[in-house]
């Protein structure tokens, strides 16, 4: 029972619940105030006006309307008495005078319990006023505000009614809602126990409310397919290079061999050189590795400056142009003015490098490779690099990104595989996105830099 209640539904309807007691109580007792001091001053106003009208008048229609201000009431609140100057009683329904009315004063209030006695009994508050007639004689008149006191009753009474019906299934309904949220919890509870025995593939429930809890559990579901993908890729990795360390590794085995088994000197030096070789690619291979992780450091986005992109890109023109006149290829350049944007200038011209090599390497003779800058429809300036390779199969563009992965076509190419997935570590540190296209006329890779350029001053 009490975990209903802990619930932050269940405190939040009693918080309005004591909120609304609260407001309620100050607001109909506000009324209740301000009702009854409209009551009193229209009874004062209307005795005031009732003894002049009667002080004015001579002694027999007096007493006449007296009688009529008794009479035709339809109940019985209103009194009088005509007293001589000594405070005697002469005529009316009021036997005494009390002694704290002024006479010519102000209405006074006062219990008939302790004062005067009329027909309607004792314990009746009255509020009653005195005038000295011409003749010397003192006139009081006096009217029941007992219904005053029945409207505070009738407040009071709504007041506990309407707490009663508020309350009561605020109550319960914060009780209901507050199961709700609970057997909810105990659902994802239950869903979260394969998660704890490491079963990635596990997801939260969504209902179709889409409250809270819902978009909450979307949020977590869509972090668990990213860590699912991320371990998927360092199961990948592990994989990747206990395979692609074997053979090496076997091959460098080998001619350790059979420098141990004593073979002539010129063979000798030709392995040892091969063994050189073999070590060269396996360090090479970890270099990459941990360029890769270097590059996931956030933190190097502190260093980042203004780069100029046309000047960038006019760089590895340049430092590429003789490899692909090496191949006979037809290296272009097209630029266009763009902002420049913030970035690493290095690893930026490392990236933009590693994509122009790979056009050249997987390029055929006589073939082109071109290098572009332009802009997009939104007006973020874009890098591509066209070429009139194999190109990349739309089944293969994400699973090149990842680390040793290398695509059918140019699995007779060597390299390890990390070339792209460099790149891509470097597009995400600096926030712009790299995309993939074109096939059977080539490949077509994009960064598409997203980042907000700088205004030149």
């Amino acid at each position: 029972m009490s975990e209903y209640w802990r619930t932050s539904i269940s405190r939040v309807v009693l918080s309005y619940g004591i909120f609304f007691t609260i407001w309620a109580v100050c607001l109909l007792n506000l009324l209740h105030w301000s009702t009854a001091h409209y009551l009193s001053e229209e009874t004062d106003r209307n005795l005031r006006h009732q003894v002049r009208y009667l002080a004015n008048l001579d002694r027999q229609r007096m007493l006449t309307s007296l009688d009529d201000y008794v009479a035709l009431q339809s109940r019985e609140f209103n009194s009088w008495g005509l007293f001589d100057s000594g405070g005697h009683p002469l005529y009316g329904n009021v036997g005494r005078l009390p002694g704290e009315i002024e006479v010519d004063g102000p209405v006074h209030s006062f219990s008939t319990d302790n004062h005067i006695h009329v027909w309607y009994g004792p314990g009746i508050e009255v509020r009653a006023i005195a005038r000295r007639l011409n003749d010397g004689d003192i006139l009081l008149l006096a009217h029941d505000t007992s219904v005053i006191s029945r409207v505070g009753a009738i407040i009071h009474d709504a007041l506990w009614w309407g707490l009663l019906l508020t309350l009561v299934p605020g109550v319960l309904g914060g009780y209901w809602m507050g199961r709700g949220a609970i057997h909810r919890l105990r659902v994802l509870e239950q869903a979260i126990l394969p998660l704890r025995r490491g079963e990635l593939g596990q997801r939260l429930p969504v209902s179709p409310r889409g409250d809270e809890l819902d978009q909450l559990a979307d949020i977590v579901n869509d972090t668990l397919a990213e860590v699912e993908r991320l371990m998927g890729e360092v199961k990948g990795v592990c994989d990747s290079i206990a395979h692609d360390l074997r053979t090496p590794l076997t091959r460098l085995r080998a001619l350790l061999y059979r420098l141990e088994q004593g073979e002539r000197e010129p063979e000798r030096i030709e392995m040892v050189e091969n063994c050189v070789a073999e070590t060269d690619a396996l360090l090479a291979r970890f270099r990459a590795l941990l360029r890769i992780s270097e590059l996931e450091d956030r933190h190097r986005r502190a260093g980042f400056v203004m780069v100029d992109l046309g000047e960038l890109l006019s760089r590895v023109h340049d430092l590429y142009a003789p490899l692909a006149e090496d191949k006979s290829l037809d290296m272009s350049l097209e630029l266009v003015d763009v902002p420049p944007v913030q970035g690493d200038p290095g690893l930026m011209l490392e990236a933009i490098g590693n994509l122009v090599s790979n056009a050249i390497k997987f390029t055929p003779l006589h073939g082109k490779v071109r290098l572009q800058l332009g802009v997009d429809r939104a007006g973020a300036p874009c890098i591509t690099i066209h070429d009139t390779g194999p190109g990349i199969p739309e089944a293969q563009r994400a699973s090149v990104l990842q680390r040793f992965y290398r695509a059918e076509s140019t699995q007779s190419v060597e390299g390890h595989g990390l070339g792209l997935s460099i790149v891509a570590a470097i597009t995400k540190l600096h926030g712009f996105r790299l995309e993939i296209g074109g096939h059977e006329g080539g490949a077509m890779i994009c960064i598409r830099c997203l980042a907000a350029p700088a205004r030149s001053a």
